[in-house]
């Protein structure tokens, strides 16, 4: 009998990498921690690259059913509540990249992933499973579980998210770095946004060391409000409620408008955003790292489970071609990605700084620039992140 590939982790990045895998030919077992598989988040947004990857897994369809499309990407100055630019999403964009850009609820696109997996005979699911450890020889690959079961594979991928376990083992370099700054995410009804600013786009509103993020969501239902303050939060912390005035205190100086948009949210929850340092040693023998294990980024680029998800289609591209050879497969995997994944991770951070977070001349040189862009010139550059090549870049 064929021993399977495990995956550590029930996130998207992990059902993804079951999912092309399974599409290979492999056998699949998933190893998920939790006592159920589900997503925690809200909403989530997907560029081009994505559906280039919903497409070579299978469920580009149900995806684009599941998303909205929006019409475009919109930057406002919170201090003046004047727009500084936006890029067009439609038949140019779309052309130029060969596909759209969407929203998505978390878990409504987890479910995706899942529905699918549970489909295919060639994946196995577990949950309550956390996957801790891991030993490996010439021929195979034992995963060691919390309560002390060993499970026996051909290959381990790591996709257990920021605080691996499989990373921990692999690369062994301690505590992610904590950015400073704090998110808080909430959900409203459509009915509760206000009129005016029930836009068709993913809108971000950038002020003195902090942003707000609002786009809509499942079919028009509900909006996703997404607010970050830049506060030095010395350590890391994920989705603790939080009551509305400490929400609302790191957004006291913007416009009135942009503060109307804070108000509608309810059940706010924080996180103080963390990531890690770009690394090459994503591979050990026949265990790789993939997704926020191997490279944890920054939101500011929105593109986290996007590279998830091209990871897991170059993943199980590289172990079709390779088939027996696992290690070799692994290595030519991790060195397709590692750069794009690099530039990802140190762009986001700059972003954060650079065009979401500064103010006084900063922020007006900022504003000029991004004002004189025409849409062709955002094309062009934006085309390393979303063009179409991209998952060929991925794959060669």
């Amino acid at each position: 009998m064929i021993e399977p590939i495990l995956v550590a982790g029930g996130g998207i990045g992990g059902l993804a990498a079951a999912l092309g895998l399974a599409r290979q030919g492999f056998a699949v077992t998933v190893l998920e921690k939790a006592p159920t598989m589900g997503e925690v988040g809200a909403g989530i947004q997907l560029g081009p690259n994505a559906f280039h990857a919903f497409d070579w897994l299978g469920i580009g369809e149900t995806a684009r059913a599941m998303a909205i499309q929006i019409d475009r990407l919109r930057l406002m100055d919170a201090l003046t509540a004047e727009e500084i630019c936006h890029i067009d999403l439609g038949e140019d964009f779309r052309a130029r990249f060969g596909a759209p850009y969407a929203v998505i609820h978390r878990g409504d696109l987890h479910g995706v992933f899942l529905q699918g997996c549970r489909r295919s005979d060639s994946i196995s699911l577990r949950t309550s499973a956390e996957v801790v450890a891991y030993e490996q020889d010439a021929s195979g690959v034992t995963a060691i579980l919390a309560g002390g079961e060993r499970l026996r594979g051909r290959a381990l991928i790591g996709a257990d998210g920021l605080w691996s376990k499989v990373r921990r083992q692999l690369v062994g370099d301690g505590a992610p770095r904590v950015s400073g700054h704090t998110t808080y995410r909430s959900v409203i009804p459509t009915e509760q946004m206000p009129e005016a600013l029930r836009w068709n786009a993913a809108t971000l509103w950038a002020g003195p060391k902090c942003h707000i993020v609002h786009y809509p969501l499942q079919g028009w239902k509900a909006f996703n409000l997404v607010v970050t303050y830049h506060n030095d939060a010395p350590e890391p912390v994920a989705g603790k409620p939080v009551p509305d005035e400490e929400v609302f205190a790191g957004f006291e100086h913007v416009h009135e408008l942009a503060q109307s948009i804070i108000r509608q949210g309810r059940d706010w929850k924080l996180w103080v955003l963390c990531d890690r340092d770009p690394i090459e040693g994503w591979v050990d023998g026949r265990v790789a790292l993939l997704g926020d294990a191997a490279h944890p980024t920054l939101q500011y680029l929105a593109q986290g489970a996007c590279m998830a998800m091209e990871d897991a289609v170059c993943l199980a591209q590289m172990m079709a071609t390779h088939q027996s050879e696992v290690a070799p497969a692994l290595t030519a995997y991790r060195d397709a990605r590692v750069l794009r994944t690099a530039r990802v991770q140190l762009q986001s951070r700059a972003v954060g700084d650079h065009i979401y977070h500064p103010a006084g001349a900063h922020a007006a040189l900022r504003n000029s620039i991004m004002a004189a862009k025409s849409q062709a010139e955002w094309r062009d550059t934006l085309a390393w992140l979303y063009g179409g090549n991209a998952m060929q870049e991925t794959t060669t």
